[in-house]
């Protein structure tokens, strides 16, 4: 058994700034933090991050213009409140990131629905170099803990523990699967932090790691919280379209120094759809790729970045100018292939700004959290400020409210001991491989860009099944990891679905052939009040 006063689920920028804010805190005796992350600790979709991280700091920007983007992009769904607090803390978490090592370059970029050049960014690989200075500090630090190649499998409540109690839910550790020993251990803590961002493999295909199995989302239901508007998951317009790369990602910050979306013809056609073309938000571009791409019968369109010169490309866009060359596309010369890939999830563990959820000393922030800050459709370069404002937000109310949420996270008794079969048949194991592709590709097919209740109903029906067949091996078999990502992308799968089918509106990212939307001009700088309320699924607990 290992006992921490916090533990953090996940190892990007969420989980890095949370831990050295809480870490920080100056109570006596300092507070023991512990970070599980069930890879390596830069194993994250943080750490791939590449176009920037969006905050005001140039003279001729301002907050109401960053909110009113944010809230135009989220098309009616965003909640004001949310966005005010994120957008206005952002050049304050720009000046926590430069005090922890972080550096930027001189100019500010553009990317998709921005009024103004407000994209802070190092090349482009502003994620890695954000990550490796916090990895470092965090480290450093003698208050901070951290166990690689720990999975965490389930949230562990009071109630669970003993039945005798009644009143509110707490959590009050995990059951940790240690990958490389393969024994199951408890971490008892009075605060649970997920920071465990996405859930991306639940589709075929997308630009995230081969981790963001929607872990923390599934945990959370299954321990009683509430998750919401699962269905909105955005996906992003240009991923790289070859056979031998399935997940990098073409940054946004290519259109916003004036590249093109063309089709096999060499026709700029982004401007047909949108007043902004090739920058309009997210939704619209990979929506209408997909529209252009069915309407030509190509497998993918193009990005054409032919106007910039050589040295141009090389110096700020360096990593995507040579995963290109390794491939043989010279992006000096020839228009890259791109397609669109399942990117960032919008919904996720419902929560509030300072990541609190319905389970008392469980908060979810990040990626993980559906706050109400995107919406039904995330605006570019807002994923990283909304970690860092998260963290902040989550450190600041644990030191202000640490005794009160600690006095409902404690019990008498210990948890069980973990009991499951300890054999493995290894011809199953490639069954679960099976079942993870068929999720994989019935959500790409089904509950893709373009979606239609048949379609969505079809996909339920599958996964009923799936669901009863993943719930037998994990029950059957001995703990092994890809039996928990199986579980977790069909739990993940399966409430997006429902998710989806309860949303009878094309709105930002879900768009349905059987609620086409009107051709009326809405104005979203406000709450749309024509909008269908969140869409809350209740947790298992």
């Amino acid at each position: 058994m290992i006992k921490a006063d916090i533990v953090i689920v996940g190892s990007g920028v969420a989980a890095l700034a949370s831990a050295l804010k809480m870490a920080a805190d100056n109570s006596k005796p300092a507070k023991k933090v512990l970070i599980l992350t069930k890879d390596k600790g830069p194993s994250t979709n943080s750490a791939m991050a590449q176009g920037g991280i969006a905050a005001v700091m140039d003279t001729e920007d301002s907050f109401e213009s960053h909110i009113e983007d944010t809230l135009v992009a989220g098309a009616g769904l965003c909640k004001p409140d949310v966005v005010r607090n994120i957008v206005t803390q952002a050049p304050d978490r720009i000046k926590d990131l430069v005090n922890w090592g972080v550096r930027f370059a001189a100019d500010l970029t553009r990317e998709g629905g921005h009024t103004f050049r407000r994209i802070l960014h190092y090349e482009d690989q502003t994620g890695a170099e954000i990550h490796q200075k916090l990895w470092a500090q965090v480290l450093a630090n003698p208050n901070i803990e951290v166990l690689e190649h720990h999975f965490a499998i389930d949230l562990i409540v009071n109630k669970q523990v003993d039945p005798s109690i009644t009143g509110p839910t707490s959590v009050v550790g995990l059951y940790v699967l240690d990958k490389i020993s393969n024994e199951v251990k408890i971490v008892m803590s009075k605060v649970c932090v997920l920071a465990s961002g996405g859930a991306g493999k639940v589709y075929l295909y997308t630009s995230n790691w081969g981790g963001a199995t929607g872990d923390g989302i599934a945990m959370a239901y299954r321990a009683g919280a509430r998750v919401a508007n699962l269905e909105m998951m955005q996906f992003h317009p240009t991923c790289l379209y070859h056979r031998e790369s399935r997940n990098f990602l073409i940054s946004e910050a290519l259109r916003g120094e004036g590249g093109e979306l063309i089709n096999s013809k060499g026709e700029a056609f982004m401007k047909k759809y949108h007043p902004l073309g090739s920058l309009a938000p997210r939704d619209i571009v990979a929506r209408n790729i997909d529209a252009e791409m069915k309407k030509t019968g190509e497998p993918c369109v193009y990005l054409d970045m032919r106007h910039k010169p050589e040295d141009f490309l090389k110096s700020h866009f360096p990593t995507i100018y040579a995963k290109c060359m390794e491939f043989g596309i010279d992006m000096k010369k020839e228009p890259i292939p791109v397609v669109p890939a399942a990117h960032y999830l919008c919904g996720g563990v419902l929560a509030d700004v300072d990541g609190h959820t319905d389970v008392i000393g469980l908060f979810a922030i990040g990626e993980t959290a559906c706050t109400g800050l995107h919406g039904a459709n995330r605006l570019a370069s807002n994923s990283l400020l909304e970690c860092l404002a998260m963290a902040h937000n989550c450190a600041e109310t644990l030191k202000k409210d640490w005794d009160l949420i600690t006095s409902e996270t404690v019990i008498s008794k210990e948890p069980k001991k973990w009991t499951k079969p300890d054999t493995t048949n290894t011809d199953e194991m490639i069954v679960i491989t099976h079942m993870w592709e068929e999720i994989r590709r019935l959500m790409w097919n089904y509950v893709g860009i373009v979606r239609s209740t048949k379609r969505l109903e079809r996909a339920q029906h599958r996964l009923n099944n799936i669901l009863s067949e993943v719930k037998e091996y994990y029950s059957n078999m001995k703990i092994h990891s890809d039996i928990l990502e199986l579980r977790n992308i069909a739990i993940v799968a399966s409430l997006t679905v429902e998710c989806a089918l309860k949303r009878h509106e094309s709105r930002g990212i879900q768009y349905s052939l059987d609620y086409p939307p009107t051709d009326e001009v809405v104005d979203y700088r406000k709450p749309d009040p024509t909008a269908e309320d969140t869409i809350v699924l209740r947790g298992l607990h």
